[in-house]
């Protein structure tokens, strides 16, 4: 075991988590506006395409890091059929859900069940599609719906903060099914759809439209919302949630309801792009 992996089993997650997510709030001028122009420059933030293009004028960095974009800056594929990428950021793997499992890297997988913390929500997946799409600091960090759909049920379940970074996702094994993650039930005309919001270290922040910050405070336990009955319908595209700091979502669809397209691992992502095609409606 290398160095960095074993620091990611030893280190105090939410410990340094609880730090990152106070320093990201600062206001004091001068700190901020440095924090801001450092991650700009490290990562080649792309500051023309925000409504707010000029660094200093953000109330702090975790304003920064969740800022919204101009008006055209994302556009949605045209086809209604089109199921859409849901965030910028880059494909870690997509395809279909084998026996129940999802695939993470070089042989290694977890189960929908275990990502959910549910069988009984994850049965409807079982031989379906997934999509696991990283977000980097460079990125956007709004998640958009990938089709319309009412929001049914959250579920909050507790667990470690590892790195989601491509070399944390070979190393450890079972990753995405053992950090903290908000799970998020739709229902849609297709049938269920999931997106899970997962956390990761120093980046474990979580903020939905329906409620806002659900992450933290972290869970001891799962904490699980119904929000049958309470209208909540977002059309596809609509933003759905964000990232305070940033991580990994991934989509869950059900078999011979929708098609995803092919995607190579490390495969750009802008939202509003197609990710694949809805087969049915009801």
């Amino acid at each position: 075991m290398s160095p960095k992996v074993f620091l990611q089993y030893v280190l105090p997650h939410r410990l340094l988590s609880r730090l990152a997510y106070g320093v990201a709030r600062v206001r004091t001028a001068w700190f901020k506006d440095w924090l801001i122009a450092l991650v700009v420059r490290k990562f080649n933030v792309d500051l023309a395409e925000a409504a707010d293009p000029v660094p200093t004028h953000y109330l702090h960095f975790n304003a920064f890091f969740t800022r919204e974009l101009k008006p055209g800056a994302r556009t949605v594929d045209p086809d209604p059929a089109t199921l859409v990428m849901p965030a910028d950021g880059k494909i870690s793997q997509a395809g279909r859900i084998e026996a129940g499992r999802i695939f993470q890297a070089k042989g290694q997988s977890f189960t929908a069940a275990e990502l959910l913390g549910d069988e009984a929500m994850a049965a409807p997946y079982a031989d379906g599609w997934f999509a696991n799409i990283y977000l980097s600091p460079r990125d956007y960090h709004r998640v958009h719906m990938p089709w319309s759909g009412t929001l049914v049920e959250t579920l909050h379940v507790p667990g470690r903060l590892f790195t989601v970074s491509p070399w944390g996702v070979q190393a450890i094994p079972r990753l995405f099914a053992r950090n903290e993650r908000l799970v998020c039930h739709f229902d849609t005309e297709f049938g269920p759809m999931c997106s899970v919001m997962v956390g990761a270290l120093l980046v474990s922040g979580v903020e939905s439209v329906w409620n806002g910050e659900e992450i933290p405070p972290y869970a001891h336990r799962p904490v699980r919302r119904d929000w049958r009955g309470q209208g909540i319908t977002l059309d596809r595209f609509a933003e759905m949630a964000r990232f305070n700091y940033g991580s990994t979502v991934i989509l869950l669809f059900p078999r011979d309801a929708v098609a995803l397209d092919a995607f190579a691992t490390e495969t750009s992502t802008r939202i509003g792009q197609r990710l694949g095609r809805v087969l049915r409606t009801s």
